[in-house]
Parts: C-alpha cells; sequence; structure tokens
C-alpha cells in the first residue's frame, strides 16, 4: 500500500482513480474491489489508521507525569519520527481530510480538534507553571503545530535526506526560543 499512498500524494486523491491504483498494485480494476470498496473507503482507512497513531502517542504523553516542557518535547519528537517513518500517510492526513464525506469528516474534525486541545492544555499548564511565557494559547498551538505540519513535504520529496534526529533539535529549539521563559 505504500505506493499507493505515494500515487495518490504525487497525483491528488481526486486525480488518482481505481484504474490508477489497480495499475499500481499489478492488479485488474475488477480484483482491486475484492480488497478495496471504494477510493473513498481507502482514504478513510489510511486518514484513520495514521490519525489513530498521532492520538496515542498524544495521549500516551498526556497520560505521563512529565512535565508540561517535557510533554512538548515529548510532542515534538513523536511528530518529527511519525512524520520521518510515514511521510507518506501523514501527507494525506495533512492534505486530503478535505475528500473525507459526512459523519467521517465530522469525526475527523472532531478528533483533530481534540489533538489541538491537547496540545494547548499542555501549553496552558506549562504557562500556569511558569516552565513558558505568557502568551495567546490559540497562537502559540497553532504556532507549534505549523512548524511541525510542513516537514512531511521534506520526506516525499526524495531529494533532501533529514535526520529525523537533527531535525527534532532545530524545531525544539525554534518552538522554545518563541515559548520560553523570557
Amino acid at each position: 500500500m505504500a505506493t499507493t499512498l505515494k500515487l495518490i500524494h504525487e497525483k491528488g486523491f481526486k486525480a488518482t482513480t481505481m484504474r490508477d491504483i489497480a495499475s499500481n498494485l499489478n492488479f485488474e480494476v475488477a480484483n482491486v474491489y475484492n480488497y478495496i470498496d471504494s477510493k473513498q473507503s481507502l482514504l478513510e482507512s489510511f486518514l484513520d489508521d495514521i490519525s489513530d497513531e498521532f492520538h496515542l502517542s498524544i495521549d500516551n504523553i498526556m497520560a505521563s507525569t512529565y512535565s508540561p516542557e517535557e510533554k512538548l518535547r515529548s510532542l515534538i519528537s513523536a511528530n518529527i519520527q511519525l512524520t520521518a517513518s510515514k511521510p507518506y500517510e501523514v501527507a494525506l492526513l495533512m492534505n486530503d481530510w478535505r475528500h473525507l464525506n459526512g459523519n467521517k469528516l465530522k469525526d475527523f474534525l472532531k478528533r483533530r480538534m481534540d489533538y489541538e486541545n491537547k496540545v494547548s492544555s499542555i501549553i496552558t499548564e506549562g504557562i500556569k507553571r511558569k516552565q513558558f511565557r505568557k502568551m495567546d494559547i490559540e497562537i502559540a498551538t497553532y504556532s507549534v503545530l505549523a512548524s511541525l505540519r510542513w516537514l512531511y513535504s521534506k520526506y516525499t520529496d526524495r531529494v533532501t535526506k533529514l535526520n529525523p534526529i537533527e531535525i527534532e533539535k532545530q524545531i525544539s529549539d525554534f518552538i522554545f526560543a518563541g515559548i520560553g521563559r523570557i
């Protein structure tokens, strides 16, 4: 399925047909339907799986006894490691969720909001404990997330060779220079 994810990333979800997917998998189109109900169900499955991984990660971080600073550093690390290991899945998560329909879209948006709220709660707690400087929580949350959301593009271009450990340090340093105590 990795080649299918790459195909969808390169062509775009809307432009990718079941015929393209079948060809990519070396199947006849009719045979693809033995494994995949529809292009929509494939998207839903991919998005559910990668979203579950991000949520499992943040839930474990939230349940830890770490300080807010350690939680935020762990969140940054987990995001970078997941992006480095599954860039096409993350690309789908960042770009193609818009093609979800009905309840699947509603559920996805709720889960995304839940994730963002958990990031906000880490930042809020960090401000309360004076580990982070006082700032607008929403701006801080979206700044942290924006610092991480673009990264998949550096792993999908296959030209750039990035060491996730070095990226983690650079992004963490950047975020903590802005969020840290003044």
